[in-house]
């Protein structure tokens, strides 16, 4: 805990606007947040737009709001807001708009002999590469470009030629401690001179190393937290921090997520990116407590933390060094866990666009909702039963539709699922004329869960411990066309008495 009390801790978030958030992204993006809270340090959301061909305003749209989803709020940094687009006093905070930040700082490497220009297209580097390779080297630029005279330089400067920018890179070991990893040691014979700017003519694009680098600098982060991808990108950053002499950082490398094939998580293992596990209805708190256990463990048996509480234990002293496991039986445990606390009214709310978009029902001109199939107006308390009755048995949100269609449409049964065991046509009859009797007796006003069950319950009793199921079974079965569902008590109770009539008398029409 001794690197936080140095100086005032600043961390940031630095997602590239090229595609929509990821659930690494978003991982990290916690991670830096608990870090920034638990010290009362600043948490940073800072735009990587250098890359404009690839850049588009729907993902940097599709970033803030599914960290806005998460309730990852960060204290400095973009905002999708009409009237203000940024909040801090280091912005701006993309990088697209920081360019005559970069060049000032392209110039002075370049003017202090530490970057050149190399003009070699990029056929002839892929024509090099390929030869190097095939003779068994690796590939490596030959420095071509790195003794040209000023005269050349200025020469195909004014003519207009496409060029790069190239950091001059020393020879010589670099050494970081990560706070998560340890010692870490490069040596900088692997690394070729690389590419810190790209243009033609006047005209100069910073790209990714050096623009991090700058932003870090001149937004004073203290601490660089992201995943071990970066790690190889950390010796070529530090360079560029002593050649501009710039301090550095401290800097933790997270484990990579892993797919249950232990590769990197990626499509081809399911949803990755957080607006997709959201349309599938998973809660923002399940993601929140499933995210902060990819790669972090504070120790013992605890499974279930509120964000109070992770911001409470996070350490990145507790940050695994190895790969962390995705796990989707996981997320969907927790998911139910979180379903099941919620206040029903809430999860009804939750649920509504689901119904919405499955069709089961719609929305009136005056706010209120009817069956589609019926156009029978209902109300919010009845669709609050039906979540009701199925609220143990939800993982996520999606599944509602597919759980509930029953109360919304008309059934089509299937005989065999009637059926108990091997029970005849005839003695299901039998069953269905016997709930029904008792049904006839109870008003419509006193049906209810309890009344139902103190009268059919003793009527299946009477047929023996193992074979109540003669009764209950064949009822539960021609209330919901299902094999599962919520017990036959409840779905009675929300169906009504007229309801559960026509379709016990629906059924008997397939046993004559």
């Amino acid at each position: 805990m001794s690197d936080k009390k140095e100086k005032k801790v600043r961390v940031r978030i630095a997602p590239s606007p090229t595609g929509t958030l990821h659930i690494g992204t978003a991982r990290v993006a916690l991670f830096n947040y608990l870090f920034a809270k638990q010290c009362e340090g600043t948490f940073i959301l800072r735009i990587e737009d250098t890359d404009l061909e690839r850049s588009e305003e729907c993902f940097e749209k599709n970033i803030i709001e599914g960290l806005q989803w998460l309730g990852i709020k960060w204290d400095e940094g973009v905002l999708c807001d009409q009237e203000q687009n940024h909040i801090g006093n280091y912005g701006p905070y993309k990088q697209s708009e920081r360019t005559d930040i970069y060049l000032k700082h392209i110039k002075d490497l370049l003017s202090k002999g530490k970057a050149y220009y190399c003009f070699c297209s990029k056929e002839e580097l892929k024509t090099k590469k390929e030869y190097q390779m095939s003779i068994g080297q690796p590939p490596h630029y030959d420095e071509k470009c790195k003794q040209l005279s000023a005269e050349e330089i200025e020469k195909n400067i004014a003519q207009g030629e496409p060029f790069i920018v190239r950091f001059k890179t020393p020879i010589k070991k670099i050494v970081f401690n990560d706070s998560v990893r340890g010692k870490v040691e490069f040596d900088t014979n692997l690394i070729d001179d690389f590419t810190i700017a790209k243009g033609s003519g006047e005209s100069i694009t910073p790209l990714y190393h050096l623009a991090v680098v700058v932003d870090d600098q001149e937004m004073e982060i203290s601490h660089v937290i992201r995943g071990e991808d970066h790690i190889s990108n950390t010796p070529k950053q530090i360079l560029l921090q002593e050649a501009l002499e710039f301090p550095q950082p401290k800097y933790a490398h997270l484990p990579l997520i892993l797919g249950p094939d232990k590769s990197k998580l990626s499509k081809r293992h399911g949803a990755v990116s957080i607006s997709e596990y959201q349309q599938e209805g998973y809660l923002p708190e399940t993601m929140i407590n499933f995210m902060a256990f990819l790669g972090w463990n504070p120790g013992g048996k605890k499974e279930i933390y509120s964000i109070d509480e992770l911001i409470e234990e996070f350490s990145l002293e507790c940050v695994h060094k190895g790969g962390a496991m995705f796990n989707i039986q996981r997320l969907s445990f927790l998911n139910a866990f979180y379903i099941r606390k919620k206040p029903l009214m809430e999860l009804t709310e939750l649920c509504l666009p689901y119904l919405l978009a499955a069709g089961l029902i719609e929305e009136t001109n005056e706010g209120e909702f009817k069956i589609k199939e019926t156009s029978e107006t209902i109300d919010i308390v009845w669709l609050s039963k039906i979540i009701q009755a199925y609220q143990e048995r939800l993982k996520k949100l999606s599944e509602i539709p597919e759980l509930t269609d029953l109360f919304f449409k008309e059934i089509e049964y299937d005989k065999e699922l009637v059926r108990w065991k091997n029970m005849a046509d005839e003695d299901i009859r039998k069953a269905l004329d016997k709930a029904e009797s008792v049904l006839e007796k109870i008003e419509a006003e006193d049906f209810n869960k309890e009344n139902l069950q103190n009268l059919i319950m003793p009527e299946a009793e009477a047929l023996g411990a193992g074979d109540r199921g003669k009764l209950l079974w064949p009822l539960r079965a021609v209330l919901t066309g299902k094999k599962a569902s919520a017990g036959p008590f409840e779905i009675i109770e929300i169906l009504g008495k007229e309801k559960t009539m026509e379709r016990i008398e629906k059924a008997k029409t397939l046993f004559k």
